[in-house]
């Protein structure tokens, strides 16, 4: 019985519905003016969004297990390790910085607006170094490995990355003066949304979202950042707001006449949990044991993924830089 009631409490985590089954049970509505009963609400449509997406493509006979093995053995994997991990280091970071906030804004809408604005900015950080520093993207690219997209993705992350990322987010905005609640609820609500970008073509075809896609960053936009294809690489940092790629010069359309292609650059074995989740600090770990002298092996490390030391530069940015010649000359031409 025992064992049973164990499944059972482990299954309503996994969905996040305990605290959603409390809020039904005693009928107290009135707290989803609060942040316990705000979280409670919003937190379930994450995995029960990835059930509903394979429920639909299985009636739709469109289902691919290939799709979905690796992320969700990353999911089980990631779910045992990071609950010793993940919040305690946003919590030292709070504890931190704390002393050096030097200012709060209130907790108002404008206030919240600012906060939002000032998350964003801390998500484009943290994920653009997780693209332009080799180690970093080490930690990143088991997100990127994939060569499908599918809302079972946004759970395909090295477990050390959450913490590393999180550490900044929560950096900049304790320093940027957001307060520690509004934090709360941004992460909360951000991470609806970055799971929501996630969604299969096949269960969303058009991902643009009509007059949408001028105001926020949509699913099409988040295909865009998760394809290899040079005019769309190291594009779209952000989740929700375009604000700070436009700004930054990395916001990108879909193309319609370049077709996503997913996954990264190397040749991956997809169907390997362990060539999806660590083997990218393998071939680090290669490079950084060949090259010629200590300034070279650190920045094997610390340089952008495609730099090499004898010359031969594939980076994101020279490759979309050739791309963009090319296809604007072609375009010129035509």
């Amino acid at each position: 019985m025992d064992v049973f009631n164990a499944i059972a409490s482990e299954l309503l985590a996994v969905f996040s519905l305990e605290p959603l089954i409390e809020l039904i049970a005693t009928g107290n509505y009135a707290s989803l003016q609060t942040w316990d009963g705000f979280r409670a609400v919003l937190m379930p449509i994450i995995p029960l969004s990835v059930l509903t997406e394979l429920l639909l493509l299985l009636w739709q006979r469109k289902f691919n297990l290939e799709a979905y093995k690796v992320p969700m053995m990353i999911f089980v994997v990631n779910r045992i390790l990071g609950r010793f991990v993940l919040l305690a280091v946003m919590l030292f970071a709070i504890k931190l910085f704390s002393p050096y906030q030097p200012f709060k804004v209130p907790l108002t809408w404008w206030g919240f607006v600012y906060g939002y604005i000032v998350f964003e900015f801390s998500q484009v950080l943290s994920h653009y170094l997780s693209h332009k520093v080799r180690l970093l993207w080490c930690l990143h690219s088991t997100h990127h490995a994939p060569r499908h997209m599918n809302l079972s993705v946004s759970y395909s992350h090295f477990i050390l990355e959450f913490p590393y990322a999180e550490f900044i987010k929560a950096t900049v905005c304790v320093l940027a003066g957001v307060p520690i609640p509004m934090l709360f609820a941004i992460l909360v609500i951000d991470g609806v949304w970055g799971h929501l970008i996630h969604v299969s073509e096949d269960t969303m075809k058009d991902g643009r979202l009509g007059f949408l896609e001028k105001l926020i960053l949509t699913p099409s936009h988040h295909r865009a950042h998760h394809a290899k294809n040079p005019l769309y690489m190291d594009t779209n940092f952000g989740n929700l707001l375009p604000i700070w790629d436009r700004l930054l010069g990395t916001y990108q359309p879909q193309d319609r006449n370049i077709d996503y292609e997913y996954g990264i650059t190397r040749k991956v074995n997809t169907n390997s949990f362990w060539d999806v989740y660590v083997g990218e600090f393998y071939h680090l770990w290669q490079d950084v044991a060949r090259a010629p002298g200590l300034m070279n092996k650190l920045r094997y490390i610390f340089k952008a993924p495609g730099w090499s030391h004898d010359g031969q530069d594939k980076t994101a940015s020279t490759l979309r830089r050739e791309f963009l010649a090319q296809y604007r000359a072609k375009e010129a031409a035509a």
